[in-house]
């Protein structure tokens, strides 16, 4: 059975598939218009005031679903009309203020922002008030509360604001696209672009003949998702969309922990490359610190390169559940490796566009990689295998390790190592809290995703990176 953390997942996933079973069909632009009234159809709407603005913004939807605003460069995008029913931000006196006599609030307020009425109840000027936070520190009865919106509450990298409009507006100097705004929104009016019609086009090219092979590479948190049916049965409803081949994003995980180790033995320090959004957060927010970022291609575009340069007709793409690896694609150093990228939420749409219940399928085999490779899909997994690399090839370094559990450590990490304060030779960097396993392209997060993530490394047949890496030559 179909399980998404919300309603606001599920819609998303309800457009995605409309959208590429018209594509399948060839019959998209014909029914564009009219995929709004195939979610909700009859005129009783589900989620709004009335059910015209919830298929206006499902027209929105089914734009972002086509692959959104091409002139954003930003693969998350803001779907104003849907961004309406937050309260306005900042600082709010509320009830609990009891008109009391100290008035600290007022001397705190270097802006003169606050004034009383006749019950001496304080209020915040917002035309004045700079939300430096001084009025709720000192008021006895926390009566003054900072109203922060969820995807403000859940971008920690400070890239969101409000317009003129009382929408979110998204700075993409600052947006590392980690997408935790998309899924913290309970309206859905943040949203990712989606690649999946290009995806369609593939697959649909190649059953007609056209001279390429394409290949579907996972991401090793692929073991903690899909619940309803059993991974071998996800392999084999990869090949039934069209797929030639299968490989596990864990065997590239494998090349860069080999080649990352001995990196690190030889320039003595080094932050992880194998998280885009983290790597984006280094340059933008520590540009001096970037110089230490590993050279090494991701996972995903590690093992992409290894694919083309062993087959010349293939086509490669990543399905993981990573927002953020849309942006990484379009990066000149990955753009000639991976041609598309898929969330598993969208891999989920593209299985019901075909109408295929793949936990009826028989069982199809996935093993490529090996215990360490596995348990990059989870924070410390990075560097258990950084480490198990400098064992194996007997490098002369002492392993000093820092893992980061979110954006928030990261910064904190970066901050100490500026500093000369941090004691740590190796950063592992992991934008979404838990690892991969917390992206917010997953369908399901939940505190069994690491257990299942560790039973799946155990379960590789290669023991050692250096088995399963020996599998290329």
């Amino acid at each position: 059975m179909r399980k998404f953390d919300t309603k606001v997942q599920h819609l998303k996933y309800k457009v995605l598939r409309e959208v590429a079973r018209q594509a399948w069909n060839d019959t998209l632009y014909d029914n564009l218009y009219e995929i709004p009234k195939m979610i909700v159809p009859g005129k009783i709407p589900t989620m709004r005031c009335c059910v015209y603005k919830e298929r206006a913004i499902l027209e929105e939807r089914v734009k972002i679903a086509m692959g959104g605003d091409k002139s954003n460069p930003n693969i998350i995008e803001v779907i104003d009309i849907a961004c309406d029913e937050c309260p306005a931000a900042g600082y709010d006196v509320t009830d609990s203020c009891r008109g009391c006599l100290a008035h600290r609030c007022e001397d705190a307020c270097k802006k003169d922002a606050i004034t009383f009425d006749h019950n001496y109840v304080a209020h915040i000027d917002k035309t004045k008030c700079v939300e430096c936070g001084m009025c709720a520190k000192v008021c006895p009865y926390s009566a003054i509360t900072n109203r922060k919106r969820p995807c403000q509450n859940a971008c920690k990298v400070k890239a969101i604001s409000i317009n003129e409009d009382n929408a979110a507006k998204i700075d993409d100097e600052k947006c590392i696209q980690c997408g935790a705004c998309v899924y913290q929104c309970p309206f859905g009016a943040i949203s990712d672009k989606s690649y999946i019609l290009d995806v369609v086009k593939m697959l649909k090219s190649e059953d007609n003949g056209k001279e390429y092979k394409t290949y579907a590479i996972v991401a090793p948190s692929i073991s903690s998702q899909f619940k309803y049916a059993k991974l071998g049965q996800v392999i084999t409803g990869l090949k039934a969309l069209g797929f030639h081949t299968v490989i596990e994003v864990a065997l590239g995980a494998d090349m860069v922990a080999q080649k990352e180790s001995a990196e690190l033995a030889e320039k003595g320090f080094l932050t992880s490359s194998c998280c885009p959004a983290f790597v984006k957060y280094v340059k933008q927010a520590f540009p001096d610190m970037a110089k230490h970022i590993s050279h090494n291609l991701s996972p995903m575009a590690m093992l992409a390169k290894y694919i083309k340069d062993t087959d010349t007709k293939a086509k490669v793409v990543f399905i993981g559940p990573c927002t953020a690896k849309k942006a990484e694609l379009q990066l000149d150093t990955v753009k000639p490796y991976v041609d598309s990228v898929l969330t598993f939420e969208e891999l989920q749409a593209l299985f019901d566009s075909k109408d295929l219940e793949i936990e009826t399928m028989e069982e199809g085999v996935l093993d490529n990689a090996s215990y360490f490779g596995r348990i990059f899909a989870r924070s410390g997994g990075l560097t258990d295998a950084v480490a198990q690399g400098i064992k194996e090839q007997n490098l002369d370094i002492e392993f000093k390790p820092c893992i980061c559990d979110g954006i928030e450590e990261c910064k904190i990490a970066l901050i100490k190592k500026s500093k000369d304060m941090l004691d740590a030779n190796f950063i592992e960097g992991m934008a979404c809290v838990g690892g991969c396993i917390g992206g917010a392209g997953c369908l399901t997060h939940g505190p069994k995703t690491k257990s299942d993530v560790d039973k799946y490394g155990e379960e590789a047949m290669e023991k050692s990176i250096l088995d399963a890496i020996s599998m290329l030559k």
